[in-house]
C-alpha cells in the first residue's frame, strides 16, 4: 500500500478539539488507501513550559535529563492522537522514538538522525495497523539515552520518516496555509506559492522564513522527498498548500520567488586589522569555537598593510563575539584598533532559482532600496540569493518595496 507521512505542529494539536480535527484529516487519507505515519509535536506551549521547569530546577542542568524531560510533551500528544484515532475505529498505535527506533548521535538537545530501521513499523502495518503515530523531535543514542533534535526537530523527523519508508509525500500541517512570497503581516500583496524549489525553500528557511526548519528542507532535498506545507484549519484537498519539490517539477516560476528578512541581526567590524595571510582564520576560528554563527563577511580594501573586517551575526551572540575577539587580541593572535558593533540592523534577502539565468536582479534590488532612501551597509550574493544589511527601522519598508519591484503578487 502507498504510504504518506503527515506531521502536525504544536498549534495543530494544541487542544483535544484540535487533535480530533487532525485525526479526522488522517482518517480521510486512510480511507483513500494510505498507510499513514503521523509525526506529532508537543501541544503548543508545552515544550516551553517543560524547558522552564528544567531551568528552574537545575540552571546548570544535565543535558541527558533535559532531553528526558522536554521530549515528554511529544509522548503525550502521540498517545492522545492514537486514542482519538482508535475511537474513530482507525487501527492506530503510538510510538516513542526509542520504540521505532529512531537512532541518533549523542549530542543531547541537538542530536542528528543516524538511522531509522523500518522493521518494527513494517511488521505492525502487515498485521493491520493503518496509522503509526510517532512522537517527533526525539530519538535514542547508542548509549540508550533519549535524545532530542533541537527546536523544530519534528519537521526533520517527518522528512526522515518519509525518506526511510519511501513515502509518496510528506505533508507538514501548521497554522499557515502555505509558503508565501513574503510575510503577509508585512505586505498585504504577499501571494501563496503553489510550488517552490527545494533550493529556494532552503534559502528562505535559512534567511528567516519560519515555515519549515532548515534541516528538514536539507533532508528533503537530499532524498528528493516531496514536501507539502498546508494549514490544519483550512479545507482538505489534494492541491491545498504549497508543494516543495525538485526544480524540474516546476514548469514556470518568477525570477525572484520571495523576499525574506531577519530582524535580529548585528554588524560587527574589526577596524585596522593586520592584512596578512592567515588573518581570516585567526578571526573566524575563535568565533567558531565560541559558538558564534557568522553569516555575511566583507573585507575592505587594505591600505598600508591594514584592513577592516566586517561580519554579521545574531544579536544574541554579540557578547560572545566581543569576548572571543578581545581574548584573541590579548593572546596576540590578532591585532586590531577597535571592535564596533551595530545591533540596530536587519537582513533583507531576495531569493529565486530564476536568478541563475536572468541578469539585472541586483540592479533592480538596489534601485528599489535607493528610491526609498534606504542605505545598504553590507551585500552578499549567491547563485540564487542576494542579501543586504540595512538599518532595522527600514525593514518593513524594504520588504514592501522589493515585493513591489519584482511584482511578486503576480504569478509567473
Amino acid at each position: 500500500m502507498p504510504r504518506l507521512v503527515m506531521k502536525f505542529g504544536g498549534t495543530s494539536v494544541g487542544t483535544l478539539d484540535r487533535i480530533r480535527r487532525a485525526a479526522k484529516r488522517v482518517g480521510v487519507e486512510v480511507a483513500k488507501g494510505y498507510e499513514v505515519i503521523v509525526i506529532v509535536s508537543a501541544m503548543s506551549g508545552k515544550t516551553n513550559e517543560l524547558v522552564g521547569w528544567v531551568e528552574e530546577t537545575a540552571p546548570l542542568f544535565d543535558a541527558r535529563e533535559y532531553d528526558a524531560v522536554v521530549s515528554s510533551g511529544e509522548n503525550v500528544t502521540a498517545g492522545l492522537m492514537a486514542l482519538t484515532l482508535q475511537e474513530m475505529d482507525v487501527p492506530a498505535r503510538s510510538w516513542q522514538g526509542w520504540q521505532v527506533p529512531l537512532r541518533t548521535t549523542s549530542a543531547h538537545s541537538s542530536a542528528r538522525i543516524v538511522d531509522i530501521p523500518t522493521d518494527n513499523l513494517d511488521a505492525k502495518f502487515a498485521e493491520g495497523m493503518k496509522v503509526a503515530v510517532v512522537a517527533g523531535f526525539q530519538g535514542i543514542s547508542d548509549e540508550g539515552r533519549i535524545t532530542t533534535l533541537g527546536r523544530g526537530g519534528s519537521d526533520t523527523t517527518a522528512v526522515a520518516f518519509a525518506a526511510a519508508f519511501n513515502a509518496e509525500r510528506c505533508d507538514i500541517y501548521t497554522d499557515v496555509d502555505g509558503v508565501y512570497t513574503t510575510d503577509p503581516r508585512i505586505s498585504s500583496k504577499a501571494r501563496k506559492l503553489d510550488r517552490i524549489a527545494f533550493e529556494e525553500m532552503l534559502e528562505l528557511a535559512s534567511l528567516g522564513a519560519k515555515v519549515l526548519q532548515t534541516r528538514s528542507v536539507e533532508l528533503a532535498m537530499r532524498y528528493n522527498v516531496k514536501l507539502r506545507v498546508l494549514s490544519s484549519f483550512g479545507e482538505q484537498s489534494d492541491d491545498a498548500g504549497t508543494l516543495v519539490c525538485d526544480e524540474e517539477d516546476i514548469v514556470e516560476s518568477n525570477v525572484v520567488s520571495g523576499v525574506a528578512y531577519s530582524r535580529d541581526e548585528a554588524k560587527m567590524t574589526l577596524i585596522s586589522v593586520a592584512d596578512q595571510p592567515g588573518i581570516a582564520a585567526a578571526i573566524f576560528g575563535p568565533l567558531s569555537e565560541a559558538g558564534v554563527n557568522v553569516d555575511m563577511i566583507v573585507q575592505n580594501i587594505s591600505e598600508e598593510g591594514r584592513t577592516d573586517m566586517t561580519f554579521s551575526c545574531p544579536v544574541s551572540e554579540v557578547k560572545r563575539a566581543e569576548k572571543a575577539m578581545m581574548e584573541a587580541k590579548e593572546a596576540g593572535a590578532i591585532d586590531f584598533q577597535e571592535l564596533v558593533a551595530d545591533t540596530d540592523v536587519c537582513k533583507i534577502s531576495v531569493v529565486g532559482i530564476g536568478m541563475r539565468s536572468h541578469a539585472g536582479v541586483a540592479s533592480k534590488m538596489f534601485k528599489a532600496l535607493s528610491s526609498e532612501g534606504i542605505n545598504i551597509k553590507v551585500i552578499t550574493t549567491s547563485e540564487i540569493k542576494i542579501s543586504v544589511l540595512i538599518d532595522r527601522k527600514y525593514m518593513e519598508l524594504a520588504v514592501q518595496a522589493l515585493h513591489d519591484a519584482f511584482e511578486l503578487e503576480k504569478a509567473a
